[in-house]
């Protein structure tokens, strides 16, 4: 998992420092309400802010599932305009107020300091994200960043006109998984079913998030 999270940080480090990320940085994003540096302040969060969840003291609560952290999650399903998404606009825009080559350094940064710290790790050691007031496993942690990456670098790709990096698929194999799971709890399994197999029973969405 550490080694598939690296690889992942990496695509977007690279991707950060694109020239068509820079030209088109006060443009409008693929995604509605942000601009294209915010959207990559907001893909940069998956890797600049592992490290305080990392290095903050370790809970003393019991890890709850991935499941459970999607179901609890407020900006889950939440209208664009709820407070928890204009809150995740504005800390978007704040990571991208320096300017595309600050953003990128930094990410840099993080990224040296994550290779070299989290293969010392304990597997299965619980970190408390301090956003959502409950602990994941370091193991589900890094998968909760792996799928921030592997949505967003493919919106922040098509933003700025660029090919969209291709992740390897020990990055997009548990993403997809985690993905197929909640689409199952949220559509059910027969929807599911459908849209993968047979098209004119299919539903509009089967949307895990």
């Amino acid at each position: 998992m550490i080694a598939s999270y690296l690889s992942a940080a990496r695509a977007v480090a690279d991707l950060l420092a694109e020239d068509r990320i820079t030209a088109a940085w006060d443009r409008p994003s693929a995604l509605d309400r942000m601009t294209v540096g915010a959207l990559a302040g907001h893909l940069a969060r998956a890797v600049t802010s592992v490290p305080a969840v990392l290095h903050a003291p370790e809970p003393d609560a019991a890890p709850i599932t991935l499941v459970e952290h999607y179901t609890r999650s407020a900006w889950v399903g939440a209208d664009l305009d709820a407070p928890v998404n204009t809150g995740i606009r504005d800390t978007a825009d704040g990571e991208a107020a320096d300017g595309p080559a600050v953003l990128a350094a930094r990410t840099r940064d993080a990224l040296a300091e994550l290779t070299s710290y989290l293969p010392t790790e304990r597997a299965g050691r619980p970190v408390l994200l301090s956003w959502a007031g409950w602990p994941l496993t370091i193991e589900d942690f890094l998968t909760t960043r792996m799928l921030e990456i592997s949505i967003h670098v493919d919106d922040l790709a098509v933003s700025a006109g660029l090919p969209t990096p291709e992740l390897p698929r020990d990055v997009l194999d548990p993403v997809l998984s985690l993905l197929h799971e909640l689409a199952i709890r949220r559509h059910g399994p027969l929807a599911v079913l459908r849209a993968l197999s047979r098209t004119e029973r299919a539903p509009a969405t089967i949307a895990a998030i």
